[in-house]
C-alpha cells in the first residue's frame, strides 16, 4: 500500500527540515531536546507524521527562525479520522440508516472512551499519545449520530468473539445495553452456536444516505473498501440479513448482555 501524503503536513515537514539543516541542527540534537526519536523527526520531515507544536516550537528556537516555524502550527491540523476512513466518515455523517455487523471489535459507535482508548493505545506499531488522543475524540464525537435529529434507523449486530475479550469491561457491556434500548437503534448478538460460515468472513457496515444512495463498507487488517456498486451492495445486504435471522432477538440479546454484566 503506497504512503499517502498530507500536503500541508508535507509543506511544513520541509520547512522544518530546511530550516534544521540551514542551523547546522541533526535529527538526533533535535528529536532529544524535543523528545521524540529520530526515526519520528524523519516521518515529520517527510510529511508522513504531523509535526507537533512541540516539535515545531523546539526547533524553531534552536534554528533561530524567529517564529516562522511555530508559526506552522496554526495551519497543520491532525486529521480527526485515518485517510483509508476518511470517505465513509463522511457518508456516515450523511446516513438516512446504518447496518452493521462487528465479528472481533465492539463497532465505534458503541464504544466507551477506556475501550476506545485501549485499541488505539495497543496498536502495532505504536502510535503516539496525541494520536490516540485525537482518534479517541474523534471516535467518541462520532456517537452523536446516535441521537441526531432527525433520527437515523441503527441495526448492529456483534459475533461473541468480540464480547469475550479482556477490553469489554462492564463499563462497556453496560453502554451496549444502554445504546440497544434507544427506539432507533436495535443491538442483537451472535452466539458462538449460531455461527455459520457466512458470518465468519468479516465485518461489513451497509448504509443510505439522505439522498438515497446506498453503500457498502468491507473492512480487512489495514484496508478498506466503501463501494456504492449494486452487485457489491446487494450481496453484503443478502449476508447480513442471514446472520441477523440466525442471531439473537433484540430483547434475548439484551437479556444475555445482562447476564455478562453480572459475571464481570
Amino acid at each position: 500500500m503506497s504512503v499517502q501524503y498530507n500536503p500541508t503536513w508535507r509543506y511544513s515537514g520541509n520547512q522544518l527540515k530546511r530550516w534544521r539543516m540551514k542551523a547546522n541542527v541533526s535529527r538526533e540534537e533535535l528529536g532529544a531536546a524535543s523528545n521524540y526519536a529520530p526515526d519520528t523527526i524523519k516521518a515529520m520531515e517527510q510529511g508522513v507524521r504531523m509535526p507537533t507544536g512541540r516539535v515545531l516550537d523546539v526547533a524553531d528556537g534552536m534554528c533561530g527562525a524567529d517564529g516562522l516555524l511555530s508559526a506552522g502550527k496554526e495551519y497543520v491540523q491532525r486529521e480527526k479520522f485515518p485517510r483509508r476512513a476518511q470517505d465513509f466518515m463522511a457518508r456516515e455523517d450523511e446516513a438516512l440508516s446504518l447496518w452493521s455487523y462487528e465479528v472481533a471489535l465492539i463497532p465505534g459507535l458503541l464504544q466507551t472512551e477506556a475501550y476506545a482508548r485501549a485499541l488505539f493505545g495497543g496498536r502495532c506499531p505504536p502510535v503516539d499519545e496525541e494520536t490516540v488522543e485525537g482518534r479517541v475524540a474523534a471516535r467518541l464525537g462520532r456517537q452523536a449520530l446516535l441521537s441526531r435529529k432527525p433520527p437515523v434507523a441503527i441495526s448492529f449486530v456483534i459475533y461473541e468473539a468480540a464480547l469475550r475479550v479482556p477490553q469489554v469491561d462492564k463499563a462497556q457491556a453496560v453502554r451496549l445495553l444502554e445504546v440497544g434500548g434507544l427506539y432507533n437503534v436495535s443491538l442483537q448478538v451472535l452466539p458462538f452456536k449460531r455461527a455459520m460460515s457466512s458470518a465468519l468472513s468479516g465485518p461489513m457496515v451497509l448504509l443510505e444516505t439522505r439522498d438515497h444512495e446506498r453503500l457498502a463498507l468491507s473492512e480487512g487488517q489495514s484496508v478498506s473498501q466503501l463501494t456504492s456498486d449494486p452487485d457489491v451492495v446487494t450481496a453484503q445486504s443478502e449476508r447480513l440479513s442471514m446472520i441477523r435471522t440466525v442471531a439473537l432477538s433484540p430483547t434475548e440479546s439484551a437479556q444475555f448482555i445482562e447476564r455478562m454484566v453480572d459475571d464481570l
